[in-house]
């Protein structure tokens, strides 16, 4: 009975550790079978996450006929009619701008020891005012002459005036002749482009063809008018400019942009694929959610994403982001409140004068802010730069350029993510190293898909059409040979 006791009590205890082992057992594999789904499932939710975050989106459909003008659009028939256009503002405007010249404030001596750190040196602006008003504007005739020097046009595209150069080469055989649209951007306009049109015209032994060149000021912007409804954003002003070169007689072109002009010419570029026969870029962007991603990574890891001998374009990061925030105060302003600045610079030469040419100061060279004087005539003229500011305060367009900031940094705007959509456009980005903003080929692939040329420059800056036009202009004949016989053929 002891023996049979034992053996039972013996039995039970076996059976219940068995047991125990048994349950701690299936404890074990279902938090294991637990765990395992919930992280198959966590990276099912981030695999499928991460392409929607990259999948390529499709090219909207384009409305080509939106009105942009005055009052109801529904019985409006557009004027195709190019027009010549010439500048003929004559001595009352000018006067008008001396006597504001010579009513001008005593402006506020600068800190001592700084130069432009803290905005436009009053010393050195009143200088510029000096010439200004006792020599550029005595020699108005010869600069107005300087201006009309290219032929220029007027023609109505979707209820607006768009003006436009268009420089023709001296050369019989049309196939030896391309079509090449420039965009300027703000605070520039067509004179950006003085000093490079007579080297893309002419003949040279760099290239076996010329080029046709056509520059429209974007809509708003000196001699073209403004939209009279919200919305003309980047996106619709690549419309207005396709049509503008349909209008032209150009079916297959290419795209030269900087600032705005390069914003436009990336859109134009994904929206009329087969249109755009190469698109040139000095400021490319690429601005889906997968590029930031990818900007990161390589401030963590350069050497992993970009050439070693080009990591200091790029990098350290946080220096090239603290240099767009010191850079773009302007940008909040003119994205959120562009009529009330418009409204101080409109008619106000010397606040106009100091608002741009800050801008080309230190746009060119960040270092130029210890410089008392700017850095401004290091590559500029004086008389080059007065031209520019001229356009502005002759055609009152100030305010409805800023426009263009609220137009596109809104939420509506932001929410489209253009760059989502892929181009198989060929490309060319040409990076100047004092560019305010520069990406690396590692994130631009994602939205330039056939990104065939990719050159460094280590001088430069954000306009460097004026700057370093034969530097520009060897970099965009570099490129279209790279096509230009794939085209002919």
């Amino acid at each position: 009975m002891l023996i049979d006791c034992c053996w039972v009590a013996c039995s039970l205890q076996l059976n219940f550790e068995f047991r125990s082992d048994q349950i701690l057992g299936d404890e074990m594999g279902f938090v294991g079978r637990f765990f395992f789904v919930t992280l198959t499932l966590l990276f099912a939710v981030l695999f499928k996450s991460y392409r929607e975050f990259t999948a390529p989106a499709p090219v909207p459909d384009i409305d080509y006929q939106e009105y942009w003008g005055p009052g109801d659009g529904k019985n409006y028939k557009e004027n195709v009619e190019i027009k010549p256009f010439q500048l003929a503002y004559g001595d009352d405007a000018i006067e008008k701008l001396k006597n504001k010249l010579d009513d001008r404030p005593s402006l506020v001596e600068p800190l001592e020891g700084t130069a432009f750190e803290y905005g436009f040196n009053s010393k050195r602006l009143q200088e510029i005012l000096n010439f200004w008003r006792e020599d550029y504007l005595d020699r108005w005739d010869e600069r107005q002459k300087y201006l009309n020097s290219f032929p220029q046009f007027k023609t109505q595209v979707q209820g607006l005036d768009i003006h436009f150069l268009r420089v023709k080469p001296e050369v019989r055989n049309p196939k030896r002749i391309i079509p090449l649209l420039m965009l300027h951007g703000w605070p520039g306009s067509v004179r950006e482009f003085y000093e490079i049109i007579p080297k893309l015209v002419t003949r040279s032994d760099e290239k076996e063809y010329v080029f046709e060149v056509i520059v429209p000021s974007l809509p708003g912007y000196g001699f073209s008018q403004g939209a009279s409804k919200q919305g003309l954003s980047p996106a619709k002003i690549a419309v207005i400019m396709r049509n503008l070169m349909v209008r032209l007689g150009f079916q297959k072109f290419y795209v030269h942009g900087g600032d705005w002009g390069s914003v436009v010419g990336n859109l134009m570029a994904t929206f009329f694929q087969n249109e755009v026969l190469g698109v040139h870029l000095t400021m490319c962007m690429n601005t889906a959610h997968i590029a930031s991603v990818k900007n990161l990574i390589g401030a963590l890891a350069p050497s992993l994403v970009v050439d070693d001998k080009n990591v200091d374009f790029y990098y350290p990061y946080l220096d090239r982001l603290k240099l767009l925030i010191a850079e773009t105060g302007y940008m909040h302003i003119q994205a959120t409140k562009p009529d009330t600045i418009g409204a101080v610079l409109t008619g106000n030469p010397i606040g106009l004068v100091a608002y741009i040419l800050e801008k080309f100061s230190t746009w060119t060279n960040p270092n130029y802010r210890k410089l008392s004087d700017g850095g401004l005539e290091k590559y500029f003229s004086l008389d080059a730069l007065l031209d520019n500011v001229m356009i502005y305060y002759l055609t009152d367009s100030i305010t409805t350029s800023q426009r263009l900031y609220a137009e596109t940094f809104n939420i509506k705007e932001l929410s489209r993510e253009w760059d989502r959509i892929p181009t198989q456009v060929p490309a060319a980005c040409a990076k100047f190293r004092h560019e305010l903003f520069i990406q690396t080929d590692w994130a631009l692939r994602d939205h330039f898909w056939n990104l065939i040329q990719s050159n460094h420059f280590d001088d430069g800056g954000h306009f460097v059409a004026m700057q370093l036009p034969d530097v520009l202009y060897r970099d965009i004949v570099q490129f279209v040979n790279r096509l230009y016989r794939r085209e002919e053929q």
